[in-house]
């Protein structure tokens, strides 16, 4: 069965498998300007929630402000750091944008919660946010039809159990999954809204550090990229491991093949959103990405995707 990830209290991964969007801004009544944004500037992290945040240039130690009066500086977002298990610390300093995100992500939901009546005395502020997703979000449900299609995909992991036996479970999971994709869009939402500003040489700075792992290199590399998220340990992650081989030496001059150890690079993990284990994520040469599969997926199966993307 699938494994889920049991992420520390201090780390929520919020996004994935987003879509890019630009802001028009109008300069005067004769001509039209586009804003510089994000996804404009940034390619590999075009469908973050700070995509659509335009690119300013600020004075001090301002790092980002909103429309509705947030802002956030350089300092208090080093300091933050410490609020991290010191071994994740080293990682979110090479993720610094990440973690502008998050903090970013996690003001404006209080921000909200306030407004619409759920920040309360004695409540914590995680409850009080979750309040307000509760009640902005509506409520999922998966049929056994999507319970059976997940089911028939996923056979070979499974192992072979009865549909009935495990369909409780594999409905459980994807109504998680249903539930945080609700999230996900709703919070994108507010990104809008908010009308976030950053400053460009900050994030120039951050942007090039970021970029210096793995996954980010290969998705620059002008090659088709997939990606397996997963554990040493995780028998749907290790019966993996002979298809990434063998697609190596399939596609060695056309195809980047990476893996990342979530346990080891978690902040990598969140940074893609990744929640359960194990997962492939595929990229265009653009390095966007362009499907993602939760389980075990069959070398046939990659195959015919890697097919949609022109490797052949």
């Amino acid at each position: 069965m699938i494994k889920r990830i049991h992420w520390g209290p201090a780390i929520v991964f919020f996004l994935s498998g987003l879509v890019s969007f630009i802001f028009i801004s109008m300069a005067g009544a004769a001509a039209t300007a586009v804003a510089s944004t994000v996804s404009d500037t940034y390619p590999l992290i075009f469908d973050r929630f700070l995509k659509s945040a335009e690119l300013v240039d600020m004075t001090g130690d301002s790092i980002l402000k909103t429309g509705t009066g947030i802002a956030i500086s350089g300092k208090p977002l080093e300091k933050s750091l410490d609020r991290y298990d010191p071994k994740l610390r080293n990682q979110l300093k090479e993720n610094l944008i990440f973690l502008l995100e998050q903090e970013i992500i996690t003001k404006i939901l209080a921000h909200e919660a306030q407004k619409n009546g759920f920040s309360k005395e004695n409540t914590k502020l995680e409850d009080q946010i979750s309040a307000y997703l509760s009640s902005a979000v509506k409520e999922a449900e998966v049929l056994d039809s999507e319970a059976k299609a997940f089911y028939d995909e996923n056979k070979e992991m499974i192992g072979g159990a009865p549909f009935e036996q495990v369909k409780d479970n594999i409905k459980s999971f994807l109504l998680k999954k249903k539930r945080q994709d609700s999230v996900n869009a709703h919070i994108t939402s507010l990104a809008e809204h908010h009308k976030i500003q950053i400053n460009r040489q900050w994030m120039d700075t951050q942007y090039a550090i970021m970029k210096k792992n793995p996954v980010d290199k290969a998705r620059s590399s002008g090659k088709v990229t997939m990606v397996e998220f997963g554990a040493t340990g995780c028998i749907p992650c290790d019966m993996m491991q002979p298809v990434l081989d063998s697609l190596r030496k399939k596609f060695p001059k056309v195809l980047n093949i990476e893996f990342v150890h979530v346990r080891k690079e978690q902040i990598l993990a969140g940074r893609f959103g990744i929640q359960s284990i194990p997962v492939q994520v595929f990229f265009d040469k653009t390095g966007r990405e362009v499907f993602r599969h939760i389980g075990f997926f069959a070398e046939k199966e990659v195959l015919k995707q890697l097919n949609k993307m022109g490797v052949e």
